[in-house]
């Protein structure tokens, strides 16, 4: 039975304890409520390109200890069944093979709704077709873990794997509460999000440039314990910069790198 290496049990479980911490809010009466019938995310503010971060967590009873992950994640517009999708890939290089993420999505470029969705962590995969009424298990993708999976929708949502892309298409103002209509594939049911605008700050970007930013922030409780995320997006750019997160035991960071940071391998190992 294989196991989980300390760096990916801290990456996984990170991740999901986060998404369930975000689930236990409510929808708020005065929340801008964004549905893709709706279509109020501005898809024309998603550019396609690599972007990477340096992904860290701090864990205040390791206060010597840091445990880092180089994210990549790198979208194109392409042509699937004669319409023009979002294709976004994303890899997460840890200390150990164990720790190694990837997620490969679909996206329509009109609305940014869900057309497919692939993710393999701690080398177990699963893959899924979504469409506005139902998500599936993609039984034809190699290896899938989930097949046989069905879950029919009351109404349409988006994928939380994309969180900071949608974010980047959200019309960011001040004052402004959103409530996003989320799901992770083949966990639980999709639920309504909220993040509140808070504020705005002129950050440094790790290329000496001052950047003008909203910021998003989403709370709620766990175990008793507030948990909080926080995220920096460019005003001018509609551009995720920097995140911040706080939950039970630890602290997480995300810090965009300049593009000189590059993804070496596949210039020199060939295939």
């Amino acid at each position: 039975m294989k196991t989980f290496s300390p760096a990916s049990w801290l990456l996984y479980t990170g991740m999901a304890i986060l998404l369930l911490l975000s689930q236990s809010n409510s929808v708020s009466a005065q929340a801008d409520t964004i549905r893709l019938k709706d279509k109020r995310l501005n898809t024309a503010t998603l550019k396609p390109g690599m972007r990477q971060y340096l992904v860290y967590f701090q864990m205040p009873k390791s206060p010597k200890t840091l445990r880092f992950w180089l994210w990549l994640r790198d979208t194109k517009i392409e042509t699937r069944n004669g319409e023009k999708v979002f294709a976004t890939s994303q890899h997460w290089y840890g200390s150990d093979s164990m720790s190694y993420r990837r997620a490969y999505s679909v996206n329509r470029v009109n609305d940014f709704s869900p057309v497919y969705h692939s993710e393999t962590v701690a080398g177990k995969n699963k893959a899924f077709n979504w469409n506005a009424g139902k998500i599936v298990s993609a039984d034809t993708a190699a290896a899938n873990t989930l097949k046989n999976f069905s879950l029919d929708f009351t109404t349409p949502n988006f994928n939380w794997n994309l969180d900071i892309e949608t974010f980047e298409m959200l019309p960011l103002a001040a004052g402004k509460t959103f409530a996003i209509n989320f799901y992770d594939a083949g966990l639980g049911k999709p639920d309504y999000i909220i993040y509140k605008v808070i504020g705005s700050e002129v950050i440094t970007t790790l290329d000496n440039q001052k950047v003008d930013c909203w910021k998003l922030f989403n709370e709620s409780e766990y175990k008793g314990q507030k948990a909080t995320e926080t995220f920096w997006i460019s005003k001018k750019g509609h551009e995720f910069l920097k995140e911040e997160d706080t939950f039970p035991g630890g602290f997480r960071y995300k810090v965009k790198m300049p593009g000189a940071a590059a993804d070496l391998m596949p210039r020199f190992v060939q295939k």
